[in-house]
């Protein structure tokens, strides 16, 4: 669902992988409802996707793509919490937002804005109108992202000089654009102007108040083109009215559109636009684009560099990976059945163990998050790379990884997981735990290993898997062939592994289990010679 206003090449970007529905008229409560038929929704600014909205997906809503940069309005924590992929438009909107701060900057300088609503009131007020020159003076640069950056590029080519504050920031791309980085404290002692960048945190929250106005270079002008709630309003009105403050150029408000009683729209000192920032005709279509490809990219799982809530991955190497991933989903739904169902205190200790050509430089999140989405596949709870973490936590899982080096060509030529828990299916248990392993092959999952025994049965063909322990002897297998066949179940493949004690295992894939899979498996059982059977599926 796209929630606000959207360009129309954006639209039909989504509209080419899925169905998309304008929600641009949708008050809170038609949110609510609705976002329960919603797997993914854009935002732009005004739309709040809060834990409320999330709670009331029922877990389906998997994608939030935020049509902007800013993502104070998306809680990240419950987006998080509930395995859902938050993504933005980073770079499309950064032109048109540093655009707009040079020019609130200028008109600030030259009391553009105050000037025009003079003359159209019949007054011709040269000497009132004064302005500063901008040349020489210092912009500081608070918050030193694409924006900042592009702001002081340009305010460069103006004259001034131009510091900056970010944390975050490095030192060598400061100097490529002749920028000095200095504390917070040394921007406010020496800024003539300040432009605002910084995202809306806990910590930048109010970031300018009374104390910050306390310590800023007297006669100081501010432009804010990021987020409203940096500025504490009233504290910046005092500041205007104590004269610390020369004046104001304001592209956002702490609560949009700003009430009217707001301190500082109505003032003659403070220049306000209505979140222009990004409101320019090719920014609209680029970001339109940007976000409509994040979030297809999200829903196929991809994590690149828009992904604001979980680690990027490189394409490459999501692609390179994805099957593995897939393999060890498989692996952890296969173990998590062979669980014995009155086992006391759940899964506990789980261990993955990977054979790679990488070594220790393999990147095992995406495989974790794949194992513990398999292991809770029994439960309705939402796992992916965003909160395998928190949720294995919560559940009491205690993952392990081993990994063992390989001279072979395959990112990964085996995986094995380990279950220490009871199984309801003994031949699965290998020394005390329950034991499966898989591997790749051409391209697909196969299920290579079940305890001891060795199995050859591809997952992708057969979705559900009947697992039989036997003695090994004739008749058998056409027996339980026979057994299935009278239940009208067909049999995609089969393989039977036999051990040193003259017993086999015999796994096969079938296209359905019926129903009744307990009857089933109570006749396979009865066949002469079987000494139990289970099944689990992979679907």
């Amino acid at each position: 669902m796209v929630a606000e206003k959207l360009g129309q090449g954006g639209i039909d970007l989504l509209a080419s992988v899925g169905d998309v529905e304008l929600g641009y008229d949708l008050d809170r409560a038609g949110l609510l409802e609705k976002i329960k038929e919603i797997d993914a929704i854009v935002i732009r600014s005004a739309t709040t996707v809060d834990r409320e909205v999330f709670d009331a997906s029922g877990g389906r809503l998997k994608v939030v793509g935020r049509a902007g940069v800013g993502i104070d309005n998306v809680d990240l924590a419950a987006a998080s919490e509930l395995g859902a992929l938050v993504v933005n438009a980073p770079t499309a909107n950064t032109v048109a937002a540093a655009e707009h701060g040079i020019a609130l900057l200028c008109a600030l300088a030259r009391n553009v804005a105050q000037a025009d609503v003079s003359m159209k009131g019949g007054k011709w007020d040269r000497s009132k109108y004064v302005g500063v020159s901008m040349v020489g003076k210092t912009l500081a640069v608070m918050g030193f992202g694409k924006v900042g950056g592009e702001v002081a590029r340009r305010a460069k080519g103006l004259g001034m000089t131009v510091v900056a504050h970010d944390p975050y920031a490095s030192e060598e791309r400061a100097n490529a654009l002749g920028v000095r980085l200095v504390s917070f404290e040394e921007a406010l002692s020496i800024g003539d102007f300040f432009s605002l960048h910084m995202p809306l945190t806990p910590d930048t929250k109010g970031l300018f108040g009374d104390d910050t106005f306390g310590k800023i270079k007297k006669g100081a002008r501010i432009i804010n083109v990021a987020r409203g709630g940096v500025i504490d309003d009233d504290a910046l009105a005092r500041a205007l009215d104590a004269g610390i403050v020369a004046g104001a150029a304001l592209d956002v408000f702490a609560v949009e559109p700003p009430p009217a009683d707001h301190p500082l729209v109505g003032r003659a000192d403070v220049i306000c636009t209505p979140h222009l920032g990004a409101s320019t005709k090719e920014a609209q279509e680029e970001v339109a684009y940007e976000i409509a490809e994040a979030v297809m990219g999200a829903i196929r799982g991809e994590l690149g560099s828009s992904v604001v809530n979980a680690p990027a991955v490189a394409p490459e190497v999501l692609k390179e990976l994805k099957p593995y991933i897939e393999l060890s989903e498989a692996l952890g739904k296969a173990a998590v059945q062979l669980v014995d169902e009155g086992a006391a205190g759940g899964l506990g200790e789980v261990q993955i163990e990977y054979t790679t050509s990488r070594g220790a430089d393999l990147d095992t999140r995406l495989l974790k998050s794949g194992l513990v989405k398999g292991l809770l596949s029994v439960t309705s709870i939402p796992v992916s790379i965003v909160n395998y973490e928190s949720v294995s936590k919560s559940r009491g899982l205690q993952i392990t990884e081993k990994i063992i080096t390989s001279d072979s060509d395959d990112v990964i030529s085996s995986m094995k997981v380990t279950v220490k828990s009871p199984s309801r299916f003994s031949a699965a248990v290998s020394r005390g735990m329950i034991t499966v392993g898989g591997e790749i092959k051409q391209g697909q999952a196969f299920l290579t290993q079940i305890g001891e025994a060795a199995v050859d049965l591809g997952l992708a063909a057969s979705k559900n898997v009947i697992l039989v322990k036997q003695q090994d002897k004739p008749g058998i297998i056409a027996g339980v062939s026979s057994g299935l066949a009278q239940y009208n179940i067909n049999i995609g493949y089969m393989t039977v592994a036999v051990a040193d004690n003259g017993e086999a295992i015999m796994a096969i894939g079938v296209d359905s289990l019926p129903s009744n899979a307990a009857e089933v498996l109570a006749s396979v059982a009865a066949v002469d010679g079987v000494k139990e059977a289970t099944a689990f599926s992979e679907a």
